[in-house]
């Protein structure tokens, strides 16, 4: 008797608990006329608002720097101010992502979309300065700010993007091992790769990177990665081949 009393306490009894914790939320739901969307709603409004508050608050506080970024890009050569590129969100949704032009006008035109290297000629003078301390990023708050993007996440990759393996070979990211899983996420202006991940490794190879994160997402790990890329962008390291920090 002992033994079935037990197998009913440690076993049964919590299944029983749930099943009437769910009749008892369905009988409420039904009762006050509130759906399933209202509670949804209610409970990620505060997530929502702490990214709108936030977003809100660094675009306010970097406005005047985000300006005189706007004129010293303008002034440099001419070009236009911004650059934005069609890149994949979460549920692969896609959306347009802004940031300063860092590189000359057309920089894709000849070469297409290659990964800038170290004293990559096609940088600008004013474009050094802001990949080095991630400035260029900063019109991306707005992308933060409409929930396209969050502060932590995977880094936004293009539609369809390509890139050659080691024996010259065209391989599809989509078909990378970890490209479905980084899209059950928004992608961020920082994260696990872009701060620990070599500047020069194939994207593909960041992969790992992006499901370590993933695995181990919470929000310590993303004050800590916070911390981190601010400290990167006051040494003015991002581009660094070595050790960012």
């Amino acid at each position: 008797m002992n033994d079935l009393f037990s197998v009913f306490a440690s076993d049964l009894l919590p299944i029983f608990v749930i099943a009437g914790a769910g009749f008892a939320l369905a009988r409420w739901l039904k009762a006050s006329a509130v759906t399933l969307t209202h509670v949804v709603f209610y409970a990620l409004l505060p997530c929502f608002a702490f990214r709108l508050l936030i977003s809100s608050v660094a675009t306010g506080r970097q406005f005047g720097l985000m300006v005189l970024l706007a004129v010293l890009v303008k002034i440099e050569d001419g070009g236009p101010v911004f650059y934005s590129q069609d890149r994949v969100g979460e549920g692969g949704r896609v959306f347009r992502a802004w940031k300063f032009r860092s590189m000359i006008p057309d920089a894709e035109k000849h070469v297409g979309a290659v990964q800038a290297t170290e004293n990559d000629p096609r940088v600008t003078r004013i474009g050094r300065v802001m990949r080095a301390t991630a400035m260029d990023e900063l019109p991306q708050l707005w992308s933060i700010f409409v929930g396209d993007m969050s502060f932590v996440g995977p880094r936004a990759l293009r539609p369809g993007e390509i890139e050659t393996g080691g024996a010259g070979e065209l391989i599809h990211l989509e078909d990378v091992p970890g490209y479905r899983e980084r899209h059950g996420v928004r992608p961020g202006l920082t994260g696990i790769a872009q701060i620990f991940a070599p500047r020069d490794i194939a994207r593909r190879n960041k992969f790992r990177y992006d499901r370590l994160y993933i695995a181990r997402q919470s929000f310590w790990l993303d004050v800590k990665l916070i911390a981190l890329s601010f400290w990167i962008t006051f040494r003015g390291s991002w581009e660094s081949r070595t050790d960012k920090f």
